[in-house]
Order: structure tokens, then C-alpha cells, then sequence
């Protein structure tokens, strides 16, 4: 189905049809299982007449294509990166900031209270509903010449990114370079040496094959932005404020469906990697590489609102080292 005829059909029969839902992802992936869940979900609770139809492996379009369509009404639900929500808004910033959140606990904890329900609050200027947050995992650099330690060892090295103002500048602090580069492009430019590394999660150090062309993985673990799922406003506005609260609720009862399959994910990727012979290596001293990030944060959290949510992060971090 092409997104013409997905719009045209967006704009009949609203209240009958199921929620039309786009992802990126391959369709046994955890976010698309999770919105799969979610509309099992809505179908029991309203005896079929809410329903979820999902177009996953970037049927629709690119990230970008597709949230636009979801803003303009032409589509109902979307799951995204938050790298194309940063353009427009900033708030999104918070969870990309590098070196934010110590652990996937902390980063869960942080975004399953205020801090997160501000987040997706501040997307509804946007004409978008933000339902909930799916993990993304830890993201950690892989390289083909050497395990990296301190910033020094990247000192020179190509380092594929994702299109993120925000990512580049990370990756410059640490005195590599950055190329941006669609997730497609990067085993080929690993291979043919057009990049000397690139950084993400175990479960897509795997799938892409990038492992067999950079064999380092070093655990810097920078980045930890969750993927949030998005529903069109003009499509929220017209559900019944009972149907409202059943879909925040099934997205809400997603979550701990989807971050079980996401941790068992990575636990597999991980066995069948170091099985596989890449060379992994935790990084002793993070401090390096998070002092060089304060100018980071201080180009991109610019505005009292921002500053305060990231004290509340870092507050809540505190508090579990305290409790641990």
C-alpha cells in the first residue's frame, strides 16, 4: 500500500477502521511485537472494534517521511528513533544526551515517571500524542583497528553516526570525526575502509554483520536514547476520552513486553558474538570521555525546562548509587 493510498484512507471511516501503524523495524522485532501486543490488547478490551494494523520494515518510508505523515493526520500510530524528533523538538534532546544515564535501570526508572511524561507532552505542539518509550539499548562503539579505552584512541578515526546534529557533535568532543550515514551504508563503508567504526546496541552489531569487519567492541555504553511511540493528535482527537485511556493503557502495558524481549535479545547477541570471536573490552575510566561531553550538553540544553528535567535524571540516578 503506497502512503497516498494510506492517507486517502486515513480520512474515511475513522471511527471503524483499525489504527494504521508504521515501523521501521523488521516485523519480529521488539517494538513491532510490542505495538502487535498492544493492539491484542485494545482488541480484547473492546471486543474487536480497536485494532492495530502494522506496516513494520519501512513499508511507509523512512522515519522521517513517516512522522511527518503522522503529524499531518495520515497515519495513527508510529514508532520512531528520537533522532528525527530532535529537529522539532527539543525537549527529545534529554534522553540522546551522551553519557546521561548510567545504567538501563536508571534510564527506565527516569523515563517511566515525570521526566518522561514531560517529554512526551512536549510533542503535542507538534500535532503528535507520545504514548510511551521503547529501549534502544545501550549504545557502545566498534571499530576495525583497536579496543578503545580513553578518547585519545579514537583520535583521528571515521565514525559513522546517525543524521544527528547532537551524535556529531559527540563524536567530534572525542576527537574522532563524524560521518552520517543511513544504518544501510555501514557494513560496505566498514569493509571497503570509508569509516573506521560506527556505535550501536549488540542486537544491530549483529544483525547489520558489522561485527565481522570491526572486530573491537569497547562498552563506552554513551548513549542510551529509547525509541518512543507516537500517535497522530488529529486522530487522538477523535477517539472518546474512554478510548483514549484504553490506548494509553495498552501502550503502557507494552512496555515491559517489549523490554523483555529487547533484554533477551541482547543477551543472545551478545553470547553468539563473543562466541563468534570479536574482541570486547569494558572501558575502566569513563570520566575521560564524559568531561569532554559538558560542552555537548551545554550546546544543546539551552533552556531552563530542559535543565531541570536533566537534574531530575541525574537526581534519580543519585538516588539509586545510593540505594545500590
Amino acid at each position: 500500500m503506497g502512503l497516498a493510498g494510506l492517507s486517502l484512507g486515513a480520512c474515511g471511516n475513522a471511527g471503524s477502521r483499525p489504527l494504521l501503524s508504521s515501523d521501521t523495524h523488521p516485523s519480529d522485532y521488539p517494538t513491532v511485537q510490542a505495538v502487535r501486543y498492544m493492539g491484542d490488547l485494545l482488541r480484547e478490551e473492546t471486543g474487536g472494534r480497536l485494532d492495530i494494523r502494522i506496516y513494520a520494515g519501512g513499508q511507509l518510508g523512512s522515519e522521517r517521511d513517516t512522522l511527518e505523515i503522522t503529524s499531518f493526520g495520515g497515519l495513527d500510530l508510529n514508532r520512531v528513533n528520537l533522532a528525527p524528533m530532535n529537529a522539532i523538538e527539543p525537549m527529545t534532546l534529554i534522553p540522546s544526551l551522551p553519557f546521561l544515564f548510567s545504567s538501563t535501570e536508571h534510564m527506565r526508572q527516569s523515563l517511566d515517571g515525570p521526566v518522561g511524561d514531560a517529554i512526551l507532552q512536549s510533542l503535542v505542539p507538534h500535532n503528535l500524542v507520545g504514548l510511551c518509550f521503547y529501549d534502544s539499548g545501550e549504545r557502545s562503539f566498534y571499530n576495525t583497528r583497536q579496543p578503545i579505552r580513553t578518547p585519545e584512541d579514537m583520535e583521528g578515526m571515521k565514525i559513522r553516526v546517525q543524521n544527528s546534529d547532537l551524535y556529531v557533535s559527540m563524536i567530534r568532543a572525542l576527537g574522532a570525526d563524524a560521518t552520517p550515514m543511513s544504518l544501510g551504508e555501514v557494513y560496505q563503508s566498514l569493509v571497503q575502509g570509508v569509516i573506521d567504526g560506527a556505535e550501536n546496541n549488540w542486537p544491530s552489531y549483529e544483525t547489520g554483520r558489522h561485527f565481522e569487519a570491526a572486530p573491537y567492541y569497547s562498552l563506552t555504553r554513551h548513549v542510551m536514547a529509547p525509541e518512543v511511540l507516537v500517535m497522530s493528535l488529529s486522530r487522538w482527537n477523535k477517539l472518546s476520552e474512554a478510548d483514549q485511556e484504553l490506548v494509553v493503557n495498552a501502550a503502557k502495558e507494552s512496555v515491559p513486553f517489549m523490554r523483555s524481549l529487547w533484554d533477551e535479545r541482547v543477551e543472545g547477541a551478545k553470547t553468539r558474538l563473543l562466541a563468534a570471536g570479536i574482541e570486547a573490552n569494558e572501558v575502566d575510566d569513563l570520566s575521560a570521555f564524559q568531561q569532554r561531553m559538558e560542552p555537548v550538553w551545554d550546546q544543546f540544553i539551552t533552556s531552563s525546562q530542559q535543565q531541570a528535567l536533566v537534574e531530575q535524571v541525574q537526581q534519580i540516578g543519585r538516588d539509586l548509587e545510593t540505594r545500590s
